[in-house]
């Protein structure tokens, strides 16, 4: 981990940060002794109330870096909102929410809520009703209830943008622009992100002050157990029999088929399922409460796959998947890292099988694989129709 661009290799115990006894109890619950890198660099700047903007790839406990301090932060005897973190998705929206509520959970009168679109309005204006001094919202929903007047953001004091590249890249930068100049007594502000684009520096500039940036980077040992593959056809029209003998045959009790569009990932999950493969589909224009359904149903193991739009290779709940394919060849590169990292989690091995038909899609890959310096092996169909790894 590098702190201002010095390195910084200390072993930090969550009992060395002297942290609160409610939040020490929740952390014990859950069986933390040792605080993540991005943890122990930023957790201290943010109990000071400094601004952070941390660097760090996904699955490194960001929501704790700025969640522990927020909680701590907090003041239960006022009715006021003064915590308020923005995220891309209402997946991950909801996530850190239930992560809140976990460090929360020894500490009385602490209310939070979330606040997302797709979602009844009505609903989330009651649970405002009812006082909470920590908000977790997207930004266009969180723009609705400010207009409404349903939300008051005038005592926050800390605010966070996590997977604040994302954020910015899915074309929130107005609302969040509008939002942050809504905090007229606000402290701190940390920005969290896999990735440090120039939007990201942009937002730094005009709303941070002399930022501790915190830069986590992959460690070798830490990295996930993904075998990747990439799989050359001769034609669009070889991809759903290759799926589904992939599928039936490898014996995956969890997979999720990643497709570009909304359209693809509805009409591949129809074909999959007319050949008996127990599948649905994710993705944006699906309504929320079916959203929610479908991933309970596939983390019970009653779906065995998940055909999905990019909305869910980030900040979704999901630790055991198998497999994934990329049906279409992402057209970003960290879609592709994204993706397959849903995968191989919690030191389980995974697997991952990219489908490449086009010209274009091998560009895309050639492309992914010279950016990621990945060893991704090459399958191709023999003669007789079997699956086989050319030597490369």
């Amino acid at each position: 981990m590098e702190i201002n661009g010095e390195q910084v290799n200390e072993i930090v115990r969550y009992d060395a940060l002297g942290l609160s006894p409610w939040v020490m109890q929740a952390l014990e619950k859950k069986g933390y002794v040792q605080a993540t890198p991005v943890q122990a660099g930023a957790i201290p700047y943010f109990m000071e109330w400094k601004d952070v903007i941390a660097k760090a790839p996904t699955g490194t406990g960001k929501t704790f870096a700025f969640g522990i301090p927020m909680v701590e932060h907090i003041d239960p005897s006022s009715n006021e909102v003064q915590a308020l973190v923005l995220a891309p998705t209402r997946e991950l929206a909801v996530q850190i929410q239930a992560e809140l509520r976990d460090l929360c959970q020894f500490r009385e009168g602490v209310r939070t809520v979330c606040l997302y679109g797709g979602a009844p309005i009505d609903k989330q204006i009651n649970t405002l009703k009812k006082k909470p001094q920590l908000v977790v919202a997207t930004p266009g929903r969180l723009m609705d209830h400010m207009k409404r007047r349903t939300v008051r953001l005038d005592k926050v004091e800390t605010v966070v943008l996590d997977e604040a590249d994302r954020m910015l890249d899915m074309g929130f930068v107005r609302d969040v622009t509008r939002i942050l100049d809504q905090l007229k007594h606000r402290k701190n502000m940390g920005m969290f992100s896999a990735t440090i684009s120039r939007e990201v520096m942009d937002i730094s500039w005009v709303y941070q002050r002399d930022p501790v940036e915190i830069t986590v980077r992959p460690v070798e040992d830490s990295k996930p157990d993904i075998q990747q593959y990439r799989i050359d056809l001769e034609g669009r029209d070889r991809k759903l029999d290759t799926l589904a003998a992939l599928i039936k045959n490898g014996g995956y009790e969890r997979a999720i088929v990643f497709c570009n569009t909304k359209n693809m990932a509805d009409r591949l999950a129809g074909l999959l399922k007319m050949r008996d493969i127990s599948c649905e589909a994710i993705h944006g224009d699906i309504q929320q409460r079916i959203r929610e359904r479908t991933l309970e149903r596939f983390k019970r193991g009653e779906r065995h796959v998940l055909v999905a739009t990019d909305v869910a290779a980030r900040g979704l709940d999901i630790d055991d998947v198998d497999a994934v394919f990329n049906y279409d060849v992402p057209d970003e590169l960290e879609n592709y890292t994204h993706r397959i990292g849903r995968t191989g989690r919690a030191k389980k091995h995974g697997v991952s099988y990219t489908f490449v038909s086009t010209i274009s899609e091998g560009i895309r890959m050639d492309d992914i694989i010279r950016n990621t310096r990945a060893e991704i092996q090459l399958l191709k169909y023999d003669p007789d129709g079997c699956l086989m790894l050319v030597e490369q």
